[in-house]
C-alpha cells in the first residue's frame, strides 16, 4: 500500500523560498488509526497544507481536521463532532532541532506528524454540549431533558 503522505521535496530543497500548497484526504485507517471507539475505519482526514523551503528544511504550516464519535462523559447520550487543527511543523535533512522532524531521501513524510494530531486533538472523553447537566445521581434520569 503506497504512502498517501509521503511528499517528495526534492524541487523544494533546492529552491529555498518555493512553496507547495497540498490538500490531501487520507483514511485513519491509512494513517494507521485504530481506534474504533472514536474514528471508523473509512473516516476520512481532511489534510490542508503548506510546505515552504527553506536554506535548512521545509516549514508545513496548515490544518487537518477529522470527524470524530463518542459517548457523553456526563450524560452518556451518542455524540459526534470535528476537531480542526491547526499545524506548525519544521522538517530537517540533518536534524539539528530536537522538535524537528526528519526528511528521508529528500521524502517529506507527513504521515506522523497527521497521525499525531488526530490521536491527541480529537477528544477521548467528549461532552455532547459545553452545558451539559449528565445525569440525576439518585434516579438516574438525563437532566438535560
Amino acid at each position: 500500500m503506497s504512502n498517501p503522505l509521503l511528499i517528495n521535496a526534492a524541487e523544494l530543497l533546492i529552491r529555498p523560498g518555493s512553496e507547495r500548497i497540498y490538500v490531501l484526504r487520507p483514511s485513519v485507517s491509512e494513517l494507521g488509526v485504530t481506534d474504533d471507539a472514536r474514528f471508523a475505519d473509512d473516516t476520512v482526514v481532511q489534510v490542508n497544507l503548506r510546505l515552504e523551503a527553506l536554506t535548512d528544511g521545509i516549514v508545513v504550516d496548515g490544518r487537518v481536521a477529522v470527524d470524530w464519535v463518542g459517548t457523553c462523559r456526563r450524560c452518556l447520550a451518542a455524540t459526534c463532532g470535528t476537531t480542526d487543527s491547526e499545524i506548525h511543523e519544521f522538517y530537517q535533512q540533518h536534524v539539528t532541532n530536537p522538535d524537528s522532524f526528519e526528511i528521508v531521501d529528500d521524502q517529506v513524510d507527513l504521515g506522523a506528524m497527521v497521525r499525531e494530531v488526530v490521536l491527541l486533538d480529537a477528544p477521548t472523553t467528549p461532552l455532547c454540549r459545553p452545558d451539559c447537566a449528565g445525569l440525576c445521581p439518585i434516579c438516574g434520569v438525563d437532566r438535560n431533558a
